[in-house]
């Protein structure tokens, strides 16, 4: 029998299925026409401009059903190669603007940012319609750097950490917040490999059991492995406190790496100053059981971090040496702009990694925890050798056949495929229906917002 009450069950298994993931034009067209099939429920407006030039357009559901409402807030797109949120989010709308009764259960206007960054959606369409492989997608994702990604380019005044640099996509959130004031506000991610997992901006403990049984409901695993980042707090399993770069700073003041932060703060940071909640739901590409299970895996833990070291090193090396060697011969597109930032932060990533290793007592580790370390490792090789190796590929195509550009590229291509075949080899590669991603996303928001319309609800 279900953990779920049963409309949450229902509005699971009423999300279509899809084949394909969605790009800019769909989602703007999407949008476009749920307005005009639904003109007394559903308004359209444009909210602000993309770095490109592009209409940055949000949907308002439910302004006319009655006296004032407290406001809710959905984003789709905060980091462009995380695309599942932009059909999560026209999903939410279709079916608020279509069900009177679900609108009056969670007495809430409804603004819904189907995609928030749709520059950066543009540059991932290489593999929105598949071969839903781990390769296919490291070959043509764009992830930007760390000071050019929305969801991170918040103002930030903490110690001597100080970020004033707004993008204009993070201008329009930031008008959207301050004049709606959300009391719920969901910013729509995903993950690559392994289980679901959730970020909330404070304790919620009544909402925390619907939200560890809504992967479940969907036949996913809730994840049970490494946090994203050693210094994140965990409410519940699988459940951490949001991410808020002050954290982070307090973190590597210590070890006096503060200043290799770079960047603003979170969406959720951001909108906790109206006392927020914000909601963060992490599905992946690909599931990975084994980031469930929590029996022994037979190594020592100390021994999984250092080799997971190691290889972000070796990883951070490769990258630094490839941008080296075509210095001044390849353009500064997106792709070399996000490499520049990313190999120094990895190496960092990998100090760290080192630190724990050295520093953290020995033991067992868990089956969760052994594949969460290797995923760190995968996800870190394909993601950003794949996103140089496509820079590199971009230059020879367009005529850019320089010497140094070809054995750059001739030499990252091979330890490329040579990380391909061995993320292969030891990830299954169980490509997760689309629907159900959607369904886990789009349920945890309305739990959330039904949490908050009767938070003493059993």
């Amino acid at each position: 029998m279900s953990a779920l009450p049963g409309w949450l069950v229902a509005e699971m298994a009423g999300v279509p299925p899809r084949d394909t993931l969605a790009g800019a034009d769909e989602l703007a067209a999407g949008a476009e026409r749920l307005a005009a099939e639904h003109p007394g429920v559903v308004t359209r407006r444009r909210v602000g401009t993309s770095g490109q030039g592009e209409p940055l357009t949000a949907l308002t559901i439910g302004a006319g059903d009655g006296p004032a409402s407290p406001s809710a807030l959905v984003i789709g797109l905060p980091h462009p190669n995380e695309p599942v949120g932009g059909l999560t989010a026209l999903h939410l709308a279709r079916r608020l603007a279509q069900d009177d009764a679900l609108r009056a259960r969670l007495g809430l206007v409804w603004h819904v940012v189907p995609c928030i960054d749709p520059d950066g959606l543009r540059l991932n369409e290489g593999w929105l319609a598949g071969p839903f492989t781990r390769e296919h997608y490291a070959r043509h994702l764009y992830r930007q750097a760390g000071n050019e990604q929305i969801e991170w380019s918040f103002p930030l005044a903490h110690k001597d950490a100080w970020f004033d640099a707004v993008l204009p996509e993070t201008l329009a959130l930031m008008r959207l917040v301050d004049e709606h004031r959300p009391v719920l506000m969901a910013s729509l991610h995903n993950a690559e490999v392994g289980g679901v997992y959730h970020y909330l901006s404070r304790p919620e403990p009544p909402l925390h059991p619907l939200l560890q049984a809504i992967p479940a409901q969907a036949g996913l695993t809730l994840h049970r492995g490494e946090p994203e980042a050693p210094w994140i707090p965990l409410l519940a399993e699988g459940i951490y406190r949001s991410l808020d770069i002050r954290d982070a700073y307090d973190h590597l003041e210590v070890t006096g790496e503060q200043g290799s932060l770079v960047g603003g703060n979170s969406t959720g940071a951001y909108a906790a100053r109206h006392g927020t909640l914000t909601l963060v739901t992490e599905v992946p590409y690909w599931r990975d059981d084994r980031l469930g299970d929590e029996t022994p895996s037979g190594h020592g833990r100390s021994g999984l971090l250092a080799d997971a070291g190691t290889a972000v090193r070796e990883l951070a090396a490769t990258l630094r040496a490839t941008l080296e060697t075509v210095d001044g011969a390849v353009h500064e597109s997106p792709f070399v702009r996000a490499t520049r930032f990313f190999a120094p932060f990895l190496a960092g990533s990998a100090d760290d990694l080192a630190r724990r290793a050295a520093a953290e007592p020995d033991r067992p580790a868990t089956v969760a925890e052994l594949a969460s370390l290797a995923e760190i490792t995968d996800m870190s090789r394909l993601r950003y050798a794949g996103m140089l190796l496509r820079a590199l590929d971009a230059e020879i195509a367009l005529g850019n056949v320089r010497p140094a550009v070809r054995a750059a590229r001739a030499g990252l291509a091979e330890r490329f495929a040579a990380w391909c075949a061995e993320a292969a080899g030891r990830t299954p590669a169980d490509t997760v229906p689309i629907r159900d991603l959607v369904a886990v996303q789009a349920a945890s928001v309305l739990a959330a917002a039904d949490h908050l319309a009767r938070p003493d609800a059993p």
